[in-house]
């Protein structure tokens, strides 16, 4: 509730400033990338796609950007996001509807009177990203010193920097490992430097934290 308050207010600010994004026509543009990230943003239950419902507006907009360039290197999402498929006007209008979609943490609770699809449709919305092994105290210390300053205190990301708290792990493992074989570009220096002081295990421990932090589960 708080969040979509505070989506509401940045939009009638945005709107005053005449960059104000047109919602439903980002909800439009998503039913395509639906097919991969699901209808809600979540991405794939394996993790096979990541999850886009509530990441940082900004990031959104670069990434999709920076497929559109070819600079991130991503042959099926090069057909969706050519300059005569995917304008700047859009790509803001589809980053800024996964951004404002909240995702639920908590099982539902259902009534006597729910079919099986509206239970199957609830449910699937559901964002709990399992806890995976690893020393939790050496991935919170490695957190905190080399990754909070751009990720935020509980991986939520800011600005230009992505939520990681409810990303999937195996594709968070996976884009370490391309950050650190130079197969990604970042847009900040320093970040593949910075993944190469680390062992395997000190990144798996950092995925240990964050899947330690999500908001409880009940």
């Amino acid at each position: 509730m708080r969040k979509h308050l505070l989506i509401a207010l940045l939009a009638i600010l945005l709107s005053s400033l005449g960059y104000a994004q047109n919602f439903e026509k980002g909800k439009e543009i998503n039913a395509t990338c639906a097919g991969c990230h699901s209808e809600a943003g979540q991405g794939g239950s394996r993790g096979e796609y990541p999850r886009l419902a509530g990441q940082q507006v900004k990031y959104l907009e670069s990434q999709l950007k920076a497929f559109r360039a070819r600079t991130r290197v991503n042959i099926p999402m090069y057909p969706y996001t050519q300059e005569r498929e995917l304008p700047d006007e859009d790509i803001k209008d589809v980053s800024a509807y996964l951004a404002s979609i909240e995702l639920p943490t908590k099982w539902p609770v259902f009534k006597d009177t729910d079919d099986a699809l509206t239970r199957l449709t609830l449910t699937e919305r559901v964002m709990i990203i399992p806890r995976v092994t690893g020393n939790l105290a050496n991935g919170e210390a490695i957190y905190q010193k080399k990754c909070v300053t751009c990720h935020g205190k509980t991986g939520m990301g800011r600005g230009m920097f992505p939520m990681l708290v409810g990303q999937y792990t195996s594709y968070l493992m996976r884009q370490m490992e391309k950050y650190v074989a130079g197969e990604r570009p970042h847009d900040e220096e320093g970040i593949g430097g910075l993944l190469n002081t680390l062992k395997t295990q000190d990144m798996q421990d950092i995925l240990a934290y964050l899947t330690s932090i999500q908001e409880p589960q009940q």
